[in-house]
């Protein structure tokens, strides 16, 4: 991804600092590195943003920002990574396929239910379901992540190569 488009599409600090999952880590945000738009901070960013996507539980920014902060990796493309695939929208079909690799990774024969949003149904509905989803969530967050990562990455360097070719080409002439 080009700088440029970055800057476009990142918001400014100041926004992000406004957030609460973002306030609550006070000035350790104002670490120029979590800003930063460098190849390998934006590149590990966007890895583990879609890694965090596939976490079971709604704790997504906020582990966003913790990963960020600890790994000190870009911390705006990881925000807005983790709304790429943990939005209504897109949820309950990844969980779905996340439970599906779960169970073909187990083995198992995937099980038909039903959601009814009561405490009986996470009780004993959730039973049958629960290892082949938490297995298929970790399986799919380490794929996502590698392959996100491995795919920003080549994309970068194939374009910085390509800009470089274009400039020294147009140079030499």
């Amino acid at each position: 991804m080009p700088r440029r488009l970055l800057k476009k599409i990142v918001p400014a600090p100041e926004t992000l600092r406004d957030r609460w999952p973002v306030r609550l880590f006070g000035e350790r945000i104002a670490d120029p590195q979590l800003w930063a738009l460098h190849r390998r901070g934006v590149t590990a960013a966007f890895g583990a943003g879609l890694a965090i996507c596939v976490v079971p539980l709604p704790v997504h920014l906020l582990l966003a920002v913790i990963v960020a902060l600890s790994w000190r990796i870009n911390l705006p493309v990881m925000y807005g990574t983790t709304w790429l695939l943990a939005n209504p929208f897109t949820a309950v079909p990844l969980y779905y396929l996340a439970y599906r690799v779960g169970a073909v990774i187990l083995q198992e024969p995937p099980h038909h239910f039903r959601f009814v949003a009561d405490w009986r149904w996470l009780r004993h509905g959730l039973e049958p379901i629960w290892q082949p989803f938490l297995v298929g969530c970790f399986a799919c967050a380490v794929v996502c992540g590698i392959v996100g990562w491995l795919a920003l990455e080549l994309l970068w360097r194939c374009q910085v190569t390509s800009r470089y070719r274009t400039r020294h080409a147009t140079q030499s002439v």
